[in-house]
C-alpha cells in the first residue's frame, strides 16, 4: 500500500510555493483591511445546516458530510465561506446596525473538483459587504475585486456582469412550476438555446419569447438596449437592467466590460448582480461575485449583502517567486555560547540556521556565519 499518495485533485504546497501563496494572501488581507473590511475566522467544520441551505443543490454536492461523535449531528466541511461569514454577521455581530464589512482567507474543501485542473482543496479568499442595498456597495465590491487581482500582477481584466434576478422575476410572472424552473435554468446556464425553446413552448406570451430571448442577450454596453425592447416591462426586469446600466456608466473606460443575461453561475443564495473577471490566457474566471441580500435570514438576521472570492491556488503561476532570505549560519559546537546573539538576530528579522552536519552554504542558503571573534561574536562571510 503507497500511504504516500494523496487523493485525487489534493496537493501538498511545497515551501517556494507555500511563500508565494502567503505573500500574496498577505497582501491582499491588506488590502481589504486599507479598505476597511475587517478580518474573520470561520471554522473548518461545522453543523451541515450551517454551511447548506435547503435546496442549494450546488452546495450540497459539494460538501463532505460526517457524523458528529459528540452531539450525534451531522457535520460538513465548508466548501464554501459565505455562508460561514453570514452566520457570524447575523449572530455573533447582530448588535452592528450600520453597515460591515468582512474579509477572510482559509482553505475550503470540495467532494467533487469543479474543473479538469481544479484542486478540491481551493485556498478560497474574498471579502463581503452588509447592511447596504444600493448599487454603490456592488460597485465598491467590484473594484475591491479588480484592485486585488492588479496587486497580484493579472493584466487586461474583463468583466462579465449579470443579473439573477431578471431569470428569477420572469419566471415568478410567468408562474412556472419549481420543476420547470429548475430545468429551465440549467438549460440557460449552459446556454443550451435549442432546450430553453423545448422547454417553455407552453409557456404564455411575453414570457415564452422572453426565455427564448435571454441566451442571445450577451455582449458590450448595447445589449441592455436590446434587453429592454425584448423583454417584458416588469418590476425584477426593469430594476435589474437599471443596476446594470448603472454599473456600465461607473465603469466606463476602467474595464473591458461584457453583460451576460444568463450568468447564472452561482450558488442558490445569490439574488441579484453577479459577476466575474477574466484575462487573457486563463480559461476560467480569476474571481467571481454579486449579491446575495437576505443570505442571513436562516440566522436570525436578514441584510442586504454583496461579496466577491476567489481561489488563489488559481493564480499561482503569475505569483511573484519570494526566494527564502539567506541565512546566518551557526556551527552547532557553538550554539549554547552564542544563545543570545542568535536570539537578538532573529527578532530583528535575520534567519538563523543551526549547522549540525557542517553542512554547504548552498545547502543551509546561508551567505553569512557567526563566529566567535577577539571582541565578541561578529558575522562574516560564509562560503
Amino acid at each position: 500500500m503507497r500511504n504516500w499518495l494523496l487523493p485525487e485533485y489534493i496537493a501538498d504546497i511545497l515551501p517556494a510555493t507555500a511563500r508565494q501563496l502567503e505573500t500574496a494572501k498577505s497582501s491582499m488581507l491588506e488590502l481589504f483591511r486599507t479598505a476597511g473590511y475587517e478580518l474573520v475566522l470561520p471554522p473548518m467544520i461545522e453543523y451541515i445546516d450551517s454551511l447548506v441551505a435547503e435546496g442549494d443543490d450546488s452546495l450540497e454536492m459539494k460538501t463532505f458530510k460526517l457524523d458528529d461523535h459528540l452531539s450525534g449531528r451531522q457535520m460538513g466541511l465548508r466548501a464554501d465561506i459565505t455562508p460561514q461569514v453570514a452566520r457570524i454577521d447575523a449572530h455573533l455581530l447582530a448588535e452592528r446596525t450600520g453597515v460591515t464589512r468582512l474579509c477572510y482567507a482559509g482553505s475550503v474543501v470540495h467532494a467533487r473538483p469543479a474543473g479538469l485542473m481544479s484542486s478540491r482543496e481551493p485556498l478560497q479568499v474574498g471579502a463581503e459587504l452588509y447592511g447596504f442595498a444600493g448599487i454603490e456597495a456592488d460597485l465598491e465590491i467590484i473594484r475591491l475585486a479588480l484592485a486585488t487581482l492588479d496587486l497580484v500582477g493579472v493584466q487586461n481584466p474583463r468583466l462579465d456582469i449579470g443579473n439573477i434576478a431578471i431569470f428569477r422575476g420572469l419566471a415568478a410572472a410567468a408562474g412556472l412550476d419549481p420543476a420547470l424552473t429548475r430545468e429551465l435554468f440549467a438549460a440557460l446556464r449552459s446556454k443550451d438555446a435549442a432546450e430553453v425553446a423545448l422547454l417553455v413552448q407552453g409557456v404564455a406570451e411575453p414570457y415564452r419569447s422572453a426565455f427564448v430571448a435571454l441566451p442571445e442577450l450577451y455582449g458590450p454596453r448595447e445589449v441592455l438596449d436590446r434587453a429592454r425592447s425584448r423583454l417584458p416591462s416588469i418590476p425584477d426586469v426593469d430594476q435589474a437592467l437599471g443596476q446594470l446600466q448603472a454599473l456600465a456608466g461607473a465603469l466606463q473606460g476602467r474595464v473591458e466590460i461584457s453583460f451576460d443575461l444568463t450568468e447564472l453561475r452561482g450558488t442558490a443564495y445569490h439574488t441579484g448582480l453577479m459577476f466575474a473577471v477574466y484575462a487573457p490566457g486563463w480559461p476560467d474566471e480569476l474571481a467571481r461575485g454579486g449579491r446575495y441580500d437576505n443570505v442571513g435570514r436562516r440566522f436570525g438576521r436578514a441584510r442586504p449583502a454583496t461579496g466577491f472570492s476567489l481561489d488563489l491556488r488559481d493564480l499561482l503561476r503569475i505569483l511573484p517567486e519570494r526566494d527564502s532570505a539567506r541565512g546566518i549560519r551557526v556551527a552547532a559546537r557553538h550554539a549554547d555560547a552564542a544563545a543570545g546573539e542568535i536570539d537578538a538576530l532573529r527578532k530583528a528579522g535575520e534567519v538563523v540556521m543551526i549547522d549540525y552536519l557542517d553542512e554547504s552554504a548552498a545547502a543551509l542558503n546561508c551567505d553569512r556565519e557567526l563566529v566567535a571573534g577577539p571582541s565578541g561574536w561578529q558575522i562574516v562571510p560564509f562560503n
